[in-house]
C-alpha cells in the first residue's frame, strides 16, 4: 500500500477544496438556475442554503476526513463504525456518477474554446450546440477531458492536485473579475444587475416548493458536498488547522464565485436582448455564446470566459476523481498514476451515454440533484451529528481557538435544523422523480 500524502501548505488545502467546490455547478448553472428561478429570490435562497445548510455540513465531512487520515468509506471503519461505510460508498458513487456527465460537459467547453477562435457559433449557437453536444465528436471531448483529469490526479497530492488548484482558483477570480469589468461597460447590463439582485419574493411565494430543492441542491453541488470530495481532501491534513475557518472560507469563495459569474453572464444576455429564462443543459453554450457575436471582439470575449469555464471544470472534476483514486490507493497495493487510469476509464465508460444523447446527462443531472446528494448529505449528518456526536465537536474545535459553545451549537443545527432542511428537500425531490405520469427516474430511451 502506498504511503499517504498530505498538502503541503494550509492554502493548498482552501484552494483545493475551493477549487473542488468552484466548478461547473458556479457558472454552467448557478446564473442560469437564478434566472430560471425569479433572479434575486433565488439568490437569497441559495445564500441561506449555503451558510445554513452547506456550512454545518462540510464541516461534518472535515471532521470525518482530518480524524481519520482515510478516503470516505475506510473513514467510517476506522471510527469504530464499520456498518456505517455504506455512507462513504454512496458518496464515492455520487461522485463517480456526477463526474461521467461532467465529463461530457468539460468537453463541450473544450469544442467552444475553439470555437470561440474561429467564430463558428456565433451565428447559429443554437444549431452549433445541437451539432455538437451530442455524438462521436461530444464523445471524443469527453476522452480528452478525462485525460486531462487523470493526468493531474495521477501527478500526486502535492505535485498535481495542490499545484494545480493554486494556479486555478486564482485564475477563475480573476479573469471572471475582469469579464465583469467588461460586462458593467455594455449597454443595457443594468437590466441584468436589476434582474439578479432585485428579489422578486411573489414569485419566490407562489413557487417555493420548486425554488427551495434546486436552491438546496445547487449549495450541495457547488460545494462539492455529499460526493466523498471533502472527505477526501480533509484527510490529507497534517495538522490542527482550523475547520471552521477553513470551512467559512471555502463556503464565501465559493458563493463570491457564483455571483461572479452572474454578473458576467446576466448583464451580458440582457445587452444583447436575450431572455435569461433559459434552462436546460446548454443554456451557457447558447444563451451566453450567442451574445459573444453581438459584441465588439466577442472572438476574444469568449475565448476569455470558456477558458475560465475550462479551469473551472477541472477544479471540480480532479477533486471527483480523487475521491475514487484515495480508496483504491488506501486499499490496494497499486500505484496512483495506475488507478488514476484505470478509474478513470470507467468513469469515461459510464459517461458514454451522456456524450451521445443530451437527455441522458439531463437524467443523470436529475437523479444527482435530487436523490444521490440530498441522500448522502443526509447520511453523513446523521452520522456526524447524532452517532459520532460529541468526538466531532472536539475534532471541529482543535486548533480553531473557539470555545465549546460554537461546537456544540454547530452539533445541534446539524442534528434539527440543517437535517430537516435535507430531509425536506430529498422528499420534494423524491415526488418529482416518483410521482406523477412521467416519473423523472425513468432513464430515456438508450442512444443510438
Amino acid at each position: 500500500m502506498s504511503e499517504r500524502e498530505t498538502w503541503a501548505t494550509r492554502a493548498g488545502f482552501i484552494l483545493a477544496a475551493v477549487g473542488s467546490a468552484v466548478g461547473l455547478g458556479n457558472i454552467w448553472q448557478f446564473p442560469f438556475k437564478t434566472a430560471q428561478f425569479g433572479g434575486a429570490s433565488f439568490l437569497i435562497l441559495y445564500l441561506i442554503a449555503a451558510l445554513g445548510i452547506g456550512l454545518p455540513a462540510i464541516l461534518a465531512e472535515f471532521v470525518i476526513g482530518r480524524k481519520t487520515n482515510l478516503n470516505t468509506i475506510s473513514a467510517f471503519e476506522k471510527l469504530g463504525y464499520k456498518e456505517w461505510r455504506v455512507v462513504g460508498a454512496l458518496g464515492l458513487f455520487t461522485g463517480f456518477w456526477i463526474l461521467s456527465y461532467y465529463s461530457v460537459v468539460g468537453g463541450w467547453v473544450l469544442r467552444y474554446i475553439g470555437g470561440s477562435l474561429t467564430g463558428a457559433y456565433f451565428a447559429a449557437p443554437a444549431e452549433y450546440f445541437g451539432q455538437v453536444s451530442a455524438g462521436v465528436e461530444a464523445l471524443g471531448l469527453h476522452a480528452v477531458f478525462m485525460v486531462l483529469v487523470v493526468g493531474i490526479v495521477a501527478a500526486g497530492i502535492e505535485d498535481g492536485i495542490e499545484k494545480a488548484t493554486k494556479l486555478m482558483v486564482p485564475s477563475i477570480i480573476v479573469i471572471l473579475g475582469i469579464l465583469a469589468v467588461f460586462a458593467f461597460t455594455l449597454p443595457g447590463a443594468s437590466e441584468g444587475y436589476a434582474y439578479f439582485l432585485s428579489p422578486d419574493f411573489n414569485a419566490l411565494a407562489e413557487n417555493f416548493g420548486d425554488i427551495v430543492p434546486f436552491a438546496v441542491g445547487q449549495a450541495f453541488f457547488s460545494l462539492s458536498l455529499g460526493m466523498g470530495a471533502m472527505i477526501t481532501y480533509a484527510s490529507y491534513i497534517d495538522g490542527d488547522q482550523s475547520l471552521f475557518g477553513d470551512g467559512i472560507t471555502i463556503v464565501f469563495l465559493n458563493s463570491f464565485v457564483g455571483i461572479l459569474a452572474g454578473l458576467v453572464v446576466l448583464p451580458l444576455l440582457f445587452a444583447q436582448g436575450i431572455d435569461p429564462n433559459t434552462s436546460g443543459a446548454g443554456a451557457v453554450f447558447i444563451s451566453v455564446a450567442g451574445a459573444f457575436g453581438d459584441i465588439p471582439g466577442g472572438q476574444i470575449i469568449g475565448l476569455v470566459f470558456f477558458a475560465v469555464v475550462l479551469i473551472a471544470a477541472l477544479s471540480s472534476a480532479i477533486s471527483l476523481l480523487e475521491v475514487v483514486v484515495s480508496w483504491a490507493i488506501d486499499n490496494y497495493d497499486v500505484s496512483r498514476p495506475q488507478m488514476a487510469v484505470g478509474l478513470g476509464s470507467f468513469i469515461f465508460l459510464l459517461g458514454v451515454p451522456s456524450a451521445l444523447d443530451s437527455a441522458w446527462l439531463g437524467w443523470f443531472d436529475t437523479l444527482a440533484y435530487k436523490l444521490l446528494l440530498p441522500l448522502s448529505v443526509l447520511g453523513i449528518l446523521v452520522f456526524a451529528a447524532w452517532v459520532y456526536g460529541a468526538p466531532a465537536v472536539d475534532e471541529l474545535l482543535k486548533g480553531s481557538g473557539l470555545g465549546e459553545g460554537v461546537g456544540l451549537t454547530w452539533l445541534w443545527i446539524a442534528r434539527t435544523l440543517v437535517i430537516v432542511a435535507v430531509v425536506a428537500t430529498l422528499a420534494l425531490g423524491l415526488e418529482t422523480l416518483f410521482v406523477g405520469s412521467d416519473p423523472a427516474i425513468v432513464p430515456p430511451p438508450l442512444p443510438v
